[in-house]
């Protein structure tokens, strides 16, 4: 049970800072509003998690 809550106390905290980053920090940066970076912004998550799964199956290949 300790192990649990652990580990929903860490998700809800980095939730949380993820949040006040995106609130108060990500609006001051200025990224141009361009094809290429809604691009960037679309499919990189596409990416790094293809790239996590295909590293995992691989690994539990062997």
């Amino acid at each position: 049970m300790q192990n649990q809550l652990g580990f929903v106390l860490k998700v809800f905290l980095l939730s949380a800072g993820l949040s006040v980053l995106i609130k108060y920090i990500l609006p001051n940066l200025s990224i141009p509003a361009t094809a290429t970076n809604a691009l960037i912004i679309v499919f990189l998550p596409i990416v790094i998690m293809t790239s996590v799964l295909l590293w995992r199956f691989q690994r539990q290949q062997n």
